[in-house]
């Protein structure tokens, strides 16, 4: 049992972040020189991908729902009489 749905797009921006902040912790511990507009090219670029990332997933989970009510379709209504019926 999956206790959530697996989101992509949260794995790439959340990557993208973390990057970041590593590239500036390594600047601050002076292992390295870091340019200034380096986060933005980075959380820039991560959150690029990631809307990518989040449509091609809700693409594919919208298709795969459409394949799944039209194979619900074939069988009876669930209810044909009593007060569910549309009148």
């Amino acid at each position: 049992m999956l206790l959530h749905e697996f989101r992509p797009a949260r794995l790439i921006a959340g990557a993208a972040a973390l990057a970041a902040a590593a590239l500036f912790l390594g600047d601050a511990v002076g292992a390295w020189h870091t340019p200034w507009f380096a986060a933005l090219v980075i959380v820039f670029d991560g959150l690029f991908l990631a809307g990518a990332a989040a449509f091609v997933h809700y693409r594919i989970r919208r298709r795969r729902s459409a394949k799944a009510a039209s194979t619900e379709n074939t069988e009876a209504p669930a209810s044909t009489s009593g007060s569910q019926a549309i009148r």
